[in-house]
């Protein structure tokens, strides 16, 4: 995550330097904690929440459970993990609903801080679980508020409520009170309520707020907070709870480049846990907060477990049955793989979802390298194909293959380069839906244990006749090649004799590694 690009870096770089050592002496885990106290001050963590870490990071650090570890580095590696789950909230908490709807959620924070963004994403989030938001338009001071709250809900699919036009007109307690009891007469089953926001805190703001509180009772208040804004969002933060106090809190704009670590201490200064990061301006770029999953980013070991739900929230189950079945009996084409790709989209940006990958911190510069819109231009090209060619792609002599170029704005090149790799990926996933191991040009079968050819080969030789009588050993050799012959292939040529040292050649040079 970008917010905590630097943070990471500096702590992955820490453990590397400790992997390098067999056992930890006191100096050792010394300077690894005053390293980490280092990164977390420069990444704008509070100083009370620093001293806590980094006390409790030495003293598990110098305790029995490493000594005792096989691995003391790893270990280390594990109770800063752990102590990072910890600042983070600890469990993860959802939403409270109310009992009987509907379910009140006042937000609240400063001017600039997404609220009005978020507004929208929660409404949006809250419809694909089955519940029928409705926005109310608190926001009565700030110019084209209200205006804004529209256009959000409209591109959510959202219902709004906004009797009054804002720009200074109206009174905001009196529309948060009214919105509750229309979501009631027309059964929607949640309440947002996105109220105004300053630019600081100051007592007419705090008495709004308060207010809005008192009318509408609401069943959770989120805070809003700009991971952005450095140290003063530990003050933002407290001074938003002695004035209104709030449930839980959002941490909004997670993509920026801003140390963020700030927003690492919200939830241990306060007490209140964290329920949603904001990681884009789409209203899709919004997700529940693990904890556990954020400290895994932040150390660099990925966030496995977020990556398959968003998958299987992208990916249809019975497409994808129909697409294992087409690789099995080898009929997948140039439009199931259009399908896959627009499936892939689904799930937000390339970037974000492989950074979630394990060790992908040592690969940034590749991240940074890799072009989004590579994706919309193989798309475009294989639009520009008839369904004939992208069922066969066989069929795409020269003067086909010029036409798709010019019809998607690319070249013959690009156009020859993407059948040259869907031709690869087509029968490299073909060999895994049959059970196989993948053969990668340049690189061999994925997974194959080094050496594994040359054992088999010596196995192979020991099963031959050991006799010393030449006549007898070349009739037992030739029985065993008899019994052992292969009776049919994966390619169905039966007893066929077996490829000739030309073909092989030939096989390894269009691999690429002849």
């Amino acid at each position: 995550m970008a917010t905590f690009g630097t943070l990471s870096d500096r702590l992955t770089e820490t453990f590397r330097n400790l992997r390098k050592k067999g056992q930890l002496t006191p100096a050792d885990v010394d300077g690894t904690v005053r390293e980490i106290r280092r990164a977390l001050l420069d990444a704008d963590v509070a100083l009370p929440v620093v001293k806590e870490f980094t006390a409790a990071v030495r003293e598990r650090a110098l305790g029995d459970e490493v000594n005792r570890a096989l691995n003391p580095a790893q270990q280390v590696v594990q109770i800063v993990n752990d102590e990072l789950i910890g600042i983070l909230g600890g469990q993860q908490r959802r939403l409270q609903f109310a009992k009987n709807p509907p379910t009140v959620i006042m937000l609240a924070g400063l001017q600039g801080s997404g609220k009005t963004t978020f507004a929208g994403k929660l409404a949006k989030m809250l419809e694909k679980d089955g519940h029928t938001p409705l926005l109310v338009a608190c926001d009565l001071q700030r110019p084209n508020a209200v205006n804004q709250l529209q256009v959000v809900a409209e591109r959510a699919g959202a219902t709004i409520y906004a009797p009054e036009p804002g720009n200074g007109v109206g009174d905001p307690v009196k529309v948060a009170r009214d919105g509750v009891a229309y979501a009631t007469r027309q059964q929607h089953d949640i309440v947002i309520i996105d109220t105004a926001g300053r630019l600081g805190v100051d007592a007419e703001l705090m008495k709004q707020a308060a207010d809005i509180r008192t009318a509408t009772q609401p069943d959770e208040v989120l805070f809003v907070i700009d991971a952005m804004i450095g140290q003063d969002a530990v003050n933002t933060a407290k001074a938003f709870q002695d004035g209104v106090d709030f449930t839980g809190v959002v941490l909004s704009k997670l993509d920026g480049d801003a140390r963020g670590g700030a927003a690492l201490s919200v939830a241990s200064v306060t007490g209140r846990p964290i329920i949603f990061a904001s990681t884009g301006e789409g209203l899709d770029d919004v997700e529940p907060f693990h904890p556990d999953r954020m400290a895994s980013r932040i150390l660099d070991l990925g966030d496995i477990l977020t990556l398959i739900e968003q998958a299987q929230s992208a990916f249809d189950e019975a497409e994808a049955m129909k697409v294992a079945e087409k690789l099995a009996t080898e009929t997948f084409t140039l439009e199931d793989f259009l399908e896959q790709m627009q499936q892939m989209k689904k799930m937000g940006s390339m970037k974000k979802m492989l950074g979630m990958l394990p060790g992908m911190g040592n690969m940034k510069q590749q991240l940074e390298d890799f072009d989004e819109r590579e994706i919309d231009r193989t798309e475009a090209i294989i639009r520009s194909m008839t369904l004939a060619e992208r069922r066969n792609p066989k069929i795409l002599n020269g003067s086909r293959r010029l036409r798709i170029a010019r019809g998607s704005g690319m070249t013959v090149t690009d156009v020859n380069q993407l059948v040259q790799r869907f031709d690869q990926a087509a029968k490299m996933m073909k060999t895994v839906a049959r059970g196989g191991v993948p053969n990668i040009p340049g690189m061999g079968p994925v997974g194959g244990k080094p050496g594994a050819s040359s054992k088999r080969g010596k196995q192979q030789k020991a099963k031959g006749s050991r006799s010393g009588n030449p006549a007898k050993r070349a009739a037992e050799n030739a029985g065993i090649a008899a019994t052992t012959a292969p009776t049919g292939s994966g390619f169905g040529l039966g007893g066929q004799n077996a490829p000739s040292e030309a073909d092989l050649a030939e096989l390894q040079k269009m691999l690429g590694r002849g």
